[in-house]
């Protein structure tokens, strides 16, 4: 969380960069990229700010040194003026009940004003027993002013050692003013306990606490509106406990292999991927004459590929077809108009199949098929419920694509590509609309067009086995990032993607034809 910390700073700071090497990370974060450089291998990741997550949780200073945790040593040296709300010095004080294994109640802090940065007296424990020092070298950052040696005792006797709190019977010369220990001890393994205990040490204490439990949203807003809530409660001195965030529930539980059905009304439980080639002897010129009918009096308007007057020649200037630049064209179902020679253009650098898609309106002429991988499709029924279909079993669709070499209609023929996160597991119920969406994946699965090859946008690796366009559920019972249950809109989302690479009811008929 303080490496986060630090981050966050920066950004809001609007700092085009942060190098993490002074708290012992060899990484350098570039705000304008979003990426994670590693200083020794170069090698480049792509980060992400989360907005469903609760923050800040603690604040502080980050040791100087080269390692992580610091060094003993570190932790003697000067901290920085610490921040005095509430909830801080909250966090501090479950830090000093880990560290001294102190499980009874702690008193509530009270709401303090920020200490000058100067000012470290040394203060010795007083005489009697349970006293102890207040750290390693006895030092606390305070106000210059004497403290009674009676509110001192008081203190110490309430409060775990280390920490020192305001308290409402202090006496008024104190003005109330009192420090924490700044963070450089503080070890991960404490940093992750430190959300649950905050939680209980707030119920403990007997202070009423204000619960914020909109976390459970399925959109980073409610998530969000938490968090923000939250830091603007602890300003203001109310304690606050935020509900733990949900789990993220990505697999079903265990399912025996006599538990696992067939789909009625689906033949088989998988298939591979078969790779279907444009018809031999056929011409870019022989496929477009099928969907083209020619204009012998253009517009006067704009080829959208070439960006030239229709009236004029095509101004592409790459391989030259064998049709003539000035011929124009009129696609036969939408009727949007270009130049011949750019059409021809536009097919050579695709797949080559035999279809064309107009680049104005994405209308499909012909069966479009896609470049994905080899790979095998198993789909198979389990008796569990997703989240918003309490009624029905489940689909369970199971990807599987190996790495392998790029063939000639891949971005980079002969580049080998990876192929990360395999096997994939998506879920659909086993609703009369879920099994619909399921057949029309299989004509997708079988057209290639579930996959394709290019660089990752959540990792930013080329070269790499991509999703194209078709969105699936991957996450079983929850749905934090937004690709789980329930969401009511899922099917007729989908249904949509999948019409838009020319896949409807009537697709099933033709594969079988």
């Amino acid at each position: 969380m303080e490496v986060g910390i630090t981050i966050q700073h920066a950004y809001e700071k609007q700092h085009p960069w942060i190098d993490l090497t002074p708290i012992g990370f060899s990484y350098v974060i570039d705000f304008s990229t979003m990426g994670q450089i590693n200083r020794q291998t170069q090698r480049q990741r792509r980060v992400r700010r989360r907005l469903d997550l609760i923050y800040p949780m603690v604040t502080g200073t980050l040791p100087k040194a080269q390692s992580w945790p610091a060094s003993p040593a570190s932790a003697a040296s000067p901290a920085a003026p610490p921040c005095s709300c509430p909830q801080c010095v909250l966090v501090m004080s479950v830090k000093a009940a880990v560290a001294n294994g102190s499980t009874g109640p702690l008193q509530p802090p009270a709401a303090r004003k920020n200490m000058p940065p100067s000012g470290a007296v040394k203060l010795h424990p007083p005489p009697g027993p349970g006293a102890k020092p207040l750290d390693s070298t006895g030092t606390v950052r305070g106000p210059m002013k004497t403290v009674p040696s009676q509110a001192i005792r008081r203190q110490a006797s309430s409060t775990p050692a280390g920490v020192t709190v305001g308290s409402p019977a202090s006496p008024p010369g104190a003005n109330g003013k009192t420090g924490r220990v700044a963070l450089a001890t503080l070890n991960r393994t404490n940093l992750q306990r430190l959300a649950i205990a905050q939680s209980r040490v707030l119920i403990a204490s007997g202070v009423p606490t204000v619960p914020v439990k909109n976390l459970n949203g399925t959109s980073p807003v409610n998530p969000a509106l938490a968090g923000i809530t939250g830091i603007l409660m602890s300003a203001a001195g109310l304690p606050v406990c935020l509900t733990r965030p949900p789990k993220l529930v990505l697999h079903p539980p265990p399912v025996s292999k006599s538990e696992i059905k067939s789909i009625p009304g689906v033949s088989n439980t998988s298939r591979k991927t078969t790779k279907k080639q444009a018809k031999k002897g056929k011409t870019p010129e022989e496929v477009l004459k099928k969907y083209l009918q020619k204009v012998r009096h253009p517009p006067d308007e704009d080829c959208t590929i070439c960006m030239e007057r229709l009236t004029a020649p095509s101004g592409y200037k790459g391989l030259q077809p064998t049709v003539k630049p000035e011929l124009v064209g009129k696609l036969s179902r939408c009727g949007h108009i270009y130049h011949i020679y750019c059409l021809v253009a536009m097919y050579n650098n695709g797949n080559k199949d035999g279809s064309l898609q107009c680049p104005t309106c994405k209308t499909i002429y012909g069966v479009k098929t896609g470049t994905q991988p080899p790979g095998k499709m198993e789909y198979h029924l389990i008796p569990h419920s997703l989240p918003g279909h309490p009624d029905c079993k489940t689909i369970r669709i199971i990807y599987s694509i190996p790495p392998g070499i790029q063939g000639p209609e891949h971005p980079n023929p002969g580049k080998s590509f990876s192929a990360r996160g395999f096997p994939r597991h998506c879920y659909l119920p086993d609703s009369e609309k879920g099994r619909k969406v399921l057949k029309l994946l299989l004509v997708a699965w079988d057209r290639r067009l579930i996959f394709a090859i290019g660089t990752s946008s959540t990792t930013g690796e080329s070269d790499t086995v991509i999703w194209n366009e078709v969105h699936h559920k991957t996450e079983f019972g929850s749905n934090l990032t937004g690709h789980g249950y329930p969401d009511a809109n899922y099917l007729d989302n989908v249904l949509a993607e999948l019409a838009a690479q020319g896949i409807s009811e009537d697709s099933t008929a033709q594969e079988k034809d």
